[in-house]
């Protein structure tokens, strides 16, 4: 009976260990498996373009970032002053320069779709799904500070979310129009270039998107935030879809819009094709006036949607009902300022 007891327990041990030794070996060839950091963040970063477009002024970055979310060229991305240029460019990973074109805006999310001419790239997935709970590990991949130029890859940031808020922020004066749940994130990752970034998991999934540099609205601080991945899926859907506010196409003949002289603007003289909306004068007396706009200011936002010329600006303000909030932003000594200019009038009033 001894002897067959002392059996058992060998038999006992051989199994126990037999055990242990397959859960050890498991865990071993699943972290040879995993991915380590370095890769995951080289993996990324062969998905995360350089975009360079108009700006160069302090306060008017001439870069940001995009994510390639298609095969075929789209990039998704942060609507901007930048993407008001002639030529856009957007740089690979590798190096690779492409011209972008737009292909539409959705002014409620601040997204904007690009496209280049190029094929099998490697993209993220664009997909609805729960958000990722908080404590989640990230890496943050963006082009901050414009320091990444040619092949030099951009910049990595390593964080957790620290929590999922709706967002309720602004740039000066200006409410941002997007109202949905924002990332928080515990680094400082919302810096001049960042914008348009990826924020991705420990795996390489894409968990968000970096937007603009905004203010909280209660205590005035600055956001270090992402925009959730199931929210860009839904905005680079209804851009593609043309549910979303198209971009003006090119060589498009501007209509007239809505006079600002009826808020007391008077811009320069339209003598070129696209003349940029210079105040001239400012009539005494006006909402204009009473907004604190000032001669020789540059009008670059209308309620946050970027304008380029004269005629997207009257185009821009056409656009707004009459009673809507005029919110333009504007470009002073190198300083962007935000003008309230109260409910839009009708046209033909002017005061």
């Amino acid at each position: 009976m001894i002897r067959h007891a002392g059996a058992i327990r060998a038999g006992l041990m051989m199994v126990i260990c037999f055990m242990v030794g397959s859960s050890w070996m498991d865990g071993i060839a699943s972290r040879a498996a995993a991915a380590s950091p370095q890769e995951t963040i080289a993996g990324a970063a062969r998905k995360v373009v350089k975009i360079h477009g108009a700006g160069g002024v302090r306060g008017l970055e001439a870069y940001q970032t995009g994510l390639l979310v298609s095969p075929a060229g789209h990039v998704v991305t942060v609507m901007s002053t930048v993407l008001d240029a002639d030529e856009l460019s957007c740089v690979l990973d590798d190096g690779r320069r492409y011209r972008a074109t737009m292909v539409g805006v959705d002014p409620r999310r601040e997204l904007a779709v690009l496209s280049i001419e190029a094929e099998d790239l490697p993209a993220f997935t664009l997909a609805a799904g729960d958000p990722v709970p908080v404590g989640t590990r990230i890496f943050a991949l963006s082009n901050l500070f414009g320091v990444a130029v040619g092949d030099e890859r951009v910049s990595a940031q390593h964080g957790v979310v620290s929590a999922l808020v709706p967002l309720e922020a602004r740039r000066g004066s200006y409410e941002v129009p997007y109202r949905g749940d924002v990332y928080i994130l515990d680094c400082t990752t919302n810096n001049p270039g960042s914008p348009g970034g990826a924020v991705i998991d420990w795996r390489g999934r894409l968990v968000g998107m970096l937007g603009k540099e905004l203010r909280a609205s209660g205590s005035g601080i600055w956001l270090n935030y992402a925009i959730p991945t199931a929210a860009l899926n839904e905005g680079y859907a209804e851009i593609i879809s043309g549910t979303a506010s198209p971009a003006a196409p090119a060589g498009a003949t501007a209509s007239p819009g809505f006079d600002p002289a009826v808020l007391g603007l008077v811009l320069v003289p339209d003598l070129l094709d696209r003349t940029p909306p210079f105040i001239e004068t400012v009539v005494a007396d006006s909402p204009a006036a009473r907004a604190g706009l000032r001669p020789d200011d540059l009008v670059i936002a209308v309620g946050g949607r970027s304008v380029a010329s004269r005629a997207a600006l009257q185009r821009a303000l056409a656009a707004l009902a009459a009673g809507d909030a005029v919110q333009l932003s504007v470009v002073r000594s190198g300083t962007i300022v935000e003008c309230d200019l109260g409910p839009r009038p009708a046209a033909g009033r002017k005061r």
